[in-house]
């Protein structure tokens, strides 16, 4: 067989697979190198752009967010309003540091969602970052983008790395509570075929315990904040299950703790590293993965 035809028959033997629930048989890579919101140090963050140019980059996981709209779409983008930083209104304005959260996604269709840019503002904190017009897109655009461009170039499809943008003070006001909310996420996920190549990831421990509950075969990753004091044994027990992957700050990680993850079975993939130092220093650790800014730093 030629090797297109092969590549091409794995691609439809893993959709047949998905389409008819066999469990997953895809395993993370060895490590892991994660693009945090694609390559956000690079280019306008969680859009189709930044992931396309950090698969370039050879990273292995596309890490992203995804809130919720008024029409129940599911939509990359890392907060649950338009933030002043990377935003452009409809008028060509920028939103103002006290109006932002007048600018909320669950109160908006996607057709008003896409009607601001997010790509075109200086971002005052990345100032390398590749300026181009984009708007926050559907997930399951984004999922079609990256199945086309990688059957494209004939190579295999990265694993997918979701967080939940949920908190409890903020439920039914900023997004639907948790069960909804996982519920419209794994629609997507299922609808698309790719379950066996995405690991949900929370600070919001709710949303987790939910996907265990009802959607057992999922990756969960476990957010840990660098102000959590909680130790490691009193974090799992707030979770109450053994998550796949624990994802604490980098600045937390040191050898016990990853001794402690892998002495159960859990992968540690630290966030957000953005220095070729902190990288090796953390591989040094045994850390299975990072999920960086800048992606181009791994090679």
């Amino acid at each position: 067989m030629k090797p297109y035809l092969a590549f091409l028959f794995m691609l439809l033997f893993t959709a047949c697979k998905s389409q008819t629930g066999m469990q997953s048989t895809s395993n993370l890579p060895e490590f892991d190198k994660q693009g945090h919101r694609g390559c956000r140090g690079l280019m306008p963050e969680n859009t189709i752009a930044a992931m396309i140019r950090a698969l370039n980059l050879g990273v292995t996981t596309l890490e992203m967010d995804v809130v919720i709209t008024k029409d129940k779409k599911v939509v990359v983008s890392h907060d649950q309003w338009f933030s002043e930083e990377i935003t452009t209104k409809p008028d060509g304005s920028y939103i103002g540091p006290r109006e932002e959260r007048k600018f909320n996604i669950y109160w908006m269709t996607y057709e008003q969602v896409k009607t601001f840019d997010v790509g075109l503002k200086p971002h005052p904190r990345f100032p390398t970052q590749e300026k181009i017009k984009a708007v926050k897109p559907l997930l399951t655009e984004l999922i079609d983008s990256v199945k086309q461009y990688m059957m494209a170039s004939r190579r295999p499809f990265p694993f997918y790395n979701i967080e939940t943008k949920t908190q409890p003070e903020f439920d039914d006001v900023f997004h639907p509570k948790p069960e909804e909310f996982v519920d419209l996420l794994m629609a997507v996920i299922n609808e698309k075929g790719i379950a066996d190549h995405v690991i949900i990831q929370s600070f919001d421990f709710r949303t987790l315990q939910y996907l265990h509950k009802k959607y057992p075969t999922i990756r969960t990753a476990m957010l840990v904040e660098d102000f959590d004091q909680r130790s490691f044994k009193e974090q799992m027990a707030a979770l109450g299950f053994r998550p796949s992957i624990y994802s604490p700050a980098y600045q937390l990680v040191n050898k016990n703790m990853v001794k402690n993850c892998h002495k159960q079975h859990i992968q540690i993939i630290p966030w957000t590293v953005n220095t070729k130092e902190e990288i090796e220093s953390l591989k040094k650790l045994g850390v299975d993965g990072i999920i960086s800014d800048y992606p181009n730093l791994f090679n």
